[in-house]
């Protein structure tokens, strides 16, 4: 993309309503517009990031057999009612009426949908286990929504809901879940921590939350801090492997770390005090055991190996995809703009012109932008007449991981400038193997 060509509005100063890192950030950076309050337009390079995350949490999601699909946002109440959550959810459930006066809800889950789906087409334990999920817009009206995308009303969330014939095969669904979403949160180069949780208006006896630590975190959490040295790395597993599934997870949860819902001031005071630590926490994910809570009211069973009818075990699990965008922020930023982790970066890299209309400047770049195309790469190529400054102000502010500069000083001696965004880092060298370096680093990444 050539940015005389892009649509993005960068401000210059800080948003007066943005009160975190993220919202402030996101908002410079042209990635959204507020449209009512917690709901928001997402601008062309928002709209990029928010795909990169969608296509990570697809490929770990279908890696362990898990099976998209679609469910629509509006939703009929009597299926609720089944359920018995219509009444009890709360006023955060947008609940309006259709033209023939049928009750019916913006959902903000999809536990009684998925349900009843299950129970029209499935009915024998040999088609079990099963795992269905999809990535869809749910809305919750929050009673404050603020931090941009952090509290929105409206938000894009990945649910999935496993049907199991036994509480053991449906822990081990719970363990394939936990692997997925550690290799996913990697990936987008964040470390999440599972913590013990509260299961809320979900229910359940057991649940993990999958928490950021960034000072601007709603929840506090309580950790041992070993906990944040492990990591998944690019270790194989068979997910199908009821061991190894369980064995990730009593390496992941066996330390302390839980929100302060769950938070045991006795059992945190067995962690060496040197070990002991508290924090802010941004929830990204959360995963649910809640066994027969809604095939038992809602009739979901299936036939059992003797023939009479089983209530399945059943489980959801979550992903927060548009939160996320802010998590990452809050993870990894500076005084100067955001810094995307190469997993999820909008561009690949940054082609910075200092002098627009030399042929030769021109010429180089051009051949830069082709180069890296030809191998598969996304540049953002900053053709503008700007002067160097605000290019490389853009450059920061949008927070591409590494930027080519190309001026005529440079290509007197043959070479460009290839500067890394986290490090601030930069070193000479030819066209050709600035475009090997890129390339080798994006080969890389999963």
């Amino acid at each position: 993309m050539r940015l005389s060509r892009y649509f993005l509005p960068v401000l210059k100063e800080n948003p007066s309503e943005a009160q975190i890192v993220s919202h402030r950030l996101m908002l410079r950076a042209g990635m959204i517009k507020q449209s009512a309050a917690g709901i928001y337009s997402w601008l062309p390079l928002g709209f990029k990031v928010l795909r990169k995350i969608e296509t990570i949490v697809h490929e770990e999601q279908q890696r362990a057999g898990h099976i998209p699909m679609l469910m629509p946002t509006l939703q009929s109440a009597d299926l609720w009612k089944e359920s018995g959550r219509f009444d009890a959810y709360g006023p955060e459930m947008l609940r309006i009426k259709d033209r023939q006066d049928r009750d019916m809800l913006y959902g903000p889950t999809n536990e009684e949908m998925i349900t009843d789906i299950f129970r029209s087409h499935v009915g024998s334990y040999k088609d079990l286990p099963m795992t269905l999920y999809h990535i869809q817009w749910k809305f919750r009206d929050e009673v404050r929504p603020r931090f941009g995308v952090m509290r929105g009303r409206e938000f894009l969330m990945k649910d999935g809901y496993t049907f199991d014939l036994t509480k053991e095969d449906a822990l081990h669904a719970y363990n394939r879940h936990l692997v997925t979403y550690l290799r996913s949160y990697e990936r987008m180069g964040l470390q999440a921590i599972p913590m013990r949780a509260d299961s809320g208006p979900i229910g359940g006896d057991d649940t993990h939350e999958f928490l950021v630590l960034a000072e601007t975190g709603e929840s506090e959490v309580f950790y041992d801090s070993q906990i944040t040295e492990l990591k998944f790395g690019d270790r194989e597993i068979d997910y199908d492997s009821v061991d190894q599934c369980q064995a990730v997870m009593e390496e992941f949860t066996s330390r302390y770390a839980r929100t302060d819902e769950t938070h045991d001031e006795a059992l945190f005071a067995e962690v060496p005090a040197e070990r002991q630590r508290s924090a802010r926490g941004i929830e990204v994910g959360q995963i649910f055991y809640f066994g027969t809570k809604y095939s038992e009211p809602m009739g979901a069973t299936v036939q059992g190996p003797d023939g009479k009818p089983v209530p399945v075990h059943m489980g959801s699990h979550g992903i927060g995809v548009s939160r996320l965008l802010g998590a990452i922020i809050e993870a990894s930023h500076d005084d100067k703009g955001i810094i995307w982790p190469e997993g999820v970066t909008p561009f690949h890299v940054g082609i910075v012109n200092l002098k627009q209309g030399d042929e030769q400047a021109d010429a180089a770049c051009d051949a830069l932008y082709a180069s890296l195309q030809a191998l598969g790469l996304d540049p953002l190529y900053d053709d503008t007449k700007e002067r160097a400054g605000g290019k490389f102000a853009t450059m920061d502010l949008i927070g591409l991981p590494w930027r080519i500069t190309v001026g005529p000083r440079g290509l007197k001696n043959g070479v460009v400038e290839l500067t890394s965004r986290r490090s601030g880092e930069s070193e000479e060298m030819t066209p050709e193997a600035a475009v090997e370096k890129i390339a080798g680093i994006y080969r890389g990444i999963a």
